[in-house]
């Protein structure tokens, strides 16, 4: 897992630091750890894409520094891997020393996990489960706007899911929460490793049962009912959310098809 970068090692190289991966002139670095200047660094083997190894390499660069975000459009298993190295490098740098007792630890040669020398403790990376629901009445499909997105893009609602939760629980506290929408008929769709920062987002699609539609200022920009066939700027290709949305629209399509 973890071992001193000779300089011969080869492959693709995920350099991560603060939830950034090193990008230089865009594109993720692939070659020879000396190619790279990695030599005599530690690195960690990951796993593989196109047949090569990838390796993390927990360290900042000067330039080149960016968000994971921008791999979004790429590959599926390649943005799956730069959220697996952006949440390790995380987990590492959050956790040098011990929470219970403060003794400097030290990485496990068998799993992902920090060890206390002092008092035994084993800690693992923290996964944060997250809900994500499509919720259709009709014809329409409830979506909103969140502060956090850019470029006016609508999406699906989606929350944590809480201590003591289902995650169909989940599902029915945070749409009354967001919207004051009861659903009926959730059921699950598909899950998405989500690094920002270190979530696993749980998809599902549900029908409107009641309610007035009042979006939750503190948490929405805005939230409507959007017809299937005018909907809104919707989220990237590839993320669950647009996925959830492409499944209701054939929804309605296939049941208008059926109706006509």
């Amino acid at each position: 897992m973890e071992q001193l970068l000779t300089g011969e090692e080869f492959g693709w190289w995920f350099v991560c630091h603060q939830g950034k991966i090193w990008l230089p002139q865009g594109v993720l670095p692939k070659g020879r750890a000396s190619e790279w200047s990695l030599n005599g660094t530690t690195g960690f083997s990951i796993g593989e894409w196109l047949g090569e190894p990838v390796w993390l390499v927990c360290q900042s660069k000067p330039e080149g520094m960016a968000p994971v975000r921008q791999l979004l459009d790429e590959d599926k298993d390649l943005f799956q891997l730069a959220g697996k190295a952006v949440q390790l490098a995380e987990f590492y740098r959050s956790h040098l020393f011990c929470g219970y007792c403060g003794t400097k630890m030290y990485h496990s040669r068998e799993e992902w996990a920090c060890l206390c020398p002092e008092c035994h403790q084993r800690y693992y990376p923290q996964i944060a489960p997250c809900i994500i629901v499509a919720i259709r009445k009709g014809e329409e499909i409830l979506l909103a706007q969140h502060h956090r997105h850019r470029g006016g893009i609508y999406t699906a609602l989606a929350g944590f899911v809480e201590v003591g939760e289902t995650l169909e629980q989940a599902v029915a506290r945070e749409v009354m929460e967001e919207s004051n929408i009861c659903v009926r008929n959730v059921r699950y769709v598909t899950s998405q490793p989500w690094p920002f920062p270190h979530s696993l987002m749980t998809a599902f699609l549900a029908d409107y049962a009641s309610g007035e539609l009042k979006h939750d200022p503190k948490e929405l920009l805005d939230a409507g009912w959007f017809h299937y066939e005018k909907l809104p700027v919707l989220p990237p290709v590839g993320t669950v959310a647009r996925r959830l949305i492409e499944d209701t629209v054939a929804l309605c399509r296939s049941e208008q098809d059926n109706d006509g």
